[in-house]
């Protein structure tokens, strides 16, 4: 399992390391915070002022890695943002500049004073709801 991840990993690395790839997902994910349609290939094509076809043949590798997704309509196709294959990448990266035991460390010595226990039983009951809320939306593409 951690090969395979790993191995992913390095996949999307080689993916992201192209400036053309990464200024797609750049414009994807601009366009997905307006629209909840996608973006057309020549949408992209007018954004970024390259050819149709080197816009394609980007699309085509982001695809295969997971971090597109395609919607056909008739000859038009309309792209989203995956962002779940960089958020895999975001977890690994993620000890590289964070400090656990620092976080750990500044956890206990918070300004605040503790929460009653029904406050905090609340607390985490919502962030356990939210969670599950967060989960259910990413299944459905939202």
């Amino acid at each position: 399992r951690r090969w395979h991840t790993l191995r992913g990993m390095a996949d999307i690395f080689s993916v992201i390391a192209d400036s053309t790839r990464r200024d797609i997902l750049r414009v994807l994910l601009e366009r997905d915070q307006q629209t909840e349609d996608g973006t057309s290939v020549s949408q992209i094509v007018g954004e970024l002022s390259v050819t149709q076809p080197t816009v394609s043949k980007h699309l085509k590798v982001l695809r295969d890695a997971g971090l597109v997704t395609v919607r056909e309509d008739g000859q038009h196709r309309y792209y989203r943002l995956s962002a779940s294959p960089l958020e895999e990448v975001d977890d690994w990266l993620m000890p590289f500049f964070v400090d656990e035991a620092e976080l750990a460390t500044e956890a206990t010595q918070s300004v605040y004073p503790p929460l009653p226990e029904p406050a905090t039983h609340f607390a985490e009951s919502l962030g356990r709801t939210a969670a599950v809320v967060q989960t259910a939306l990413k299944r459905l593409g939202a």
